[in-house]
């Protein structure tokens, strides 16, 4: 390529502002950005920060020199979060093997593709100035009690124990069309990356199995209140099984609902977690209520 060739761009994620180009010519990324899109370098630096800048394949995070025509691919839009909170406050337990975080909704609980610094799990280890590794997830407006680990090791053992169904996950939640649900909901979810998450109340091949307990239930005019025993871990599975039934979260518009809740947010909380590190039965609250 010449240094006056325009290079192709293409935006295959163009509702989310990905563009994808190979670099023209040799030279820095910075500058780069401003001859393939016409970035200002303020806003690729910005974009870099965040981590929303890859070169084959490669996050980047500071301006460096590339060679000409290396596969680039630029999120413009990154998804923000406010992450201006106190996170050390927000520690329920640490020893030198994990950390247990009360993590805020509105917030992921890891790095994205398009932003590796506004999450829990990047915020908790930054103001603990120490390295952190995730062992399970909460969907971003999920609250409550999650695990990040401080060794390989322990990320090992509560994988393991999350497979031998040794890590007890219990939520409670708010959700529509009161009514009396039975002990345990099983349902069948479609294998599709896609949000919301399509589940069936009968067996279809292939489709992963969803599984949990109502352990309690409070009915009230237009909710209930209920406590849920998570026993198998998909994504969106609480939110797209209570959906299913015909009673979605309160606050979850991506599942059906109709009743406000606070933004950023939906009424469903990780409030109890149990599970084995050495020879310790570890076990963890949150408050159940909600203010509502």
């Amino acid at each position: 390529m010449s240094e006056t060739t325009t290079p192709s761009v293409s935006s295959n994620g163009f509702e989310y502002g990905v563009k994808h180009f190979y670099s023209p010519k040799a030279g820095a990324l910075t500058d780069i950005l401003f001859s393939a899109l016409n970035l200002a370098k303020a806003d690729s630096i910005e974009l870099l920060k965040l981590g929303a800048i890859y070169v084959n394949h490669q996050r980047q995070t500071e301006d460096s020199q590339i060679g000409e025509g290396l596969l680039c691919r630029v999120h413009t839009k990154p998804r923000r979060y406010n992450c201006n909170l106190n996170w050390k406050e927000r520690i329920v337990f640490e020893n030198s093997d994990f950390l247990v975080l009360n993590k805020p909704s509105g917030i992921p609980s890891h790095p994205s593709v398009d932003n590796a610094i506004e999450n829990s799990l990047t915020q908790v280890a930054l103001a603990r100035k120490i390295d952190l590794q995730i062992t399970h997830r909460l969907d971003t407006l999920t609250s409550g009690l999650i695990v990040y680990s401080k060794n390989p090791n322990f990320v090992k053992n509560f994988n393991v124990q999350i497979q031998n169904r040794n890590v007890e996950k219990k939520y409670v939640a708010l959700v529509e069309n009161p009514k009396t649900f039975p002990p345990r909901l099983i349902h069948y979810m479609e294998p599709s990356p896609r949000a919301p998450k399509k589940v069936s109340p009968h067996f279809v091949d292939g489709w992963a199995v969803c599984e949990l307990e109502i352990m309690e239930q409070k009915n009230f005019v237009t909710y209930s209140w209920v406590k849920i025993n998570l026993l198998t871990g998909r994504t969106h599975q609480i939110r797209s099984q209570m959906a299913e039934t015909g009673s979605p979260i309160v606050g979850d518009t991506l599942y059906g609902s109709k009743l406000p809740y606070t933004p950023e947010a939906i009424a469903l909380r990780a409030c109890e977690l149990r599970f084995t590190s050495g020879a310790e039965r570890f076990v963890f609250n949150l408050p159940e209520e909600f203010d509502y």
